[in-house]
């Protein structure tokens, strides 16, 4: 695989945009947000179904928001939230983050969210942000830590799929522990005034529970990352049924708690 090749282990199943389509700037993006104010222009790279990418438009207006991604297919989806929404200053581009098809000191936000751990070159990808982002302006970018993900009660099946997904998402070329490296790839980039943060989600009322186990039970199975992992000599179709199992189990648990731990940049070009 090419260093520079873009990759996203898990594609765009329903299972998969059922998380995504929950993420907001005020749960995801938390960190930037006091950067943004009216007349801004943002790029927001790896926009997914452009649930964050409406909240920033709301933010900057009338200033404009570019949004990106790989497909054109998922660009539709954030076109149609942004339309459900009523925002009309959000435009739509296919772009790969390591080659972006903008001039220098274009944007003054650039924005991505769980973006750096999927792509071949996190570092190159960090330093087209920075490219693009005009002086004084920020680049921000956020990022999950698998390896420091945690959960109770204990469950050899969950323990199978925290290895698993590791497996697999490094054999796809990511990073899956990427939270902890945000700051170091922020420094080889060129960046100097970096602010480096964490956040965190945490899913362990009834409903968050149930809804967070439901859709990775589902993932494991059915999504893009199932078929990588059995292709890619990971795991068999019984294995992957037998971890989907066990998420389930553990979001049927009252006690039933799950940290998902990230790793946040603030950049000062």
């Amino acid at each position: 695989m090419p260093k520079e090749t873009a990759v996203y282990t898990h594609g765009h199943h329903e299972s998969v945009l059922r998380s995504h389509r929950w993420r907001t700037a005020a749960n995801s993006a938390a960190y930037l947000v006091g950067e943004l104010r009216p007349g801004l222009d943002v790029l927001d790279v790896g926009c997914g179904p452009g649930t964050i990418t409406a909240d920033l438009a709301a933010l900057v207006a009338p200033g404009r928001v570019t949004a990106v991604d790989t497909t054109d297919e998922i660009l539709a989806q954030a076109a149609e939230v942004a339309a459900e929404r009523g925002v009309d200053n959000v435009e739509f581009a296919v772009a790969d983050v390591h080659a972006l098809d903008y001039p220098d000191d274009s944007f003054d936000v650039v924005h991505a969210h769980q973006v750096l751990q999927h792509v071949g070159d996190p570092v190159q990808a960090l330093r087209e942000m920075r490219r693009v982002c005009r002086p004084g302006g920020v680049v921000a970018a956020r990022d999950s830590d698998y390896a420091a993900m945690t959960w109770y009660p204990e469950s050899p099946g969950m323990d199978r799929w925290a290895d698993l997904y590791g497996r697999v998402a490094r054999g796809n070329g990511g990073e899956p522990d990427a939270g902890r490296r945000m700051l170091s790839w922020a420094r080889q980039a060129g960046f100097t005034d970096i602010t480096p943060t964490a956040g965190s989600w945490c899913y362990a009322t009834p409903e968050n529970r149930v809804w967070w186990s439901g859709l990775w039970a589902d993932r494991t199975v059915g999504s893009a990352y199932a078929k990588l992992a059995v292709d890619g000599g990971h795991a068999t179709s019984e294995e992957l049924a037998e971890i989907a199992e066990a998420w389930r189990e553990w979001g049927e648990q009252d006690d039933g708690w799950f940290m998902v731990p990230h790793g946040e940049v603030l950049c000062r070009a």
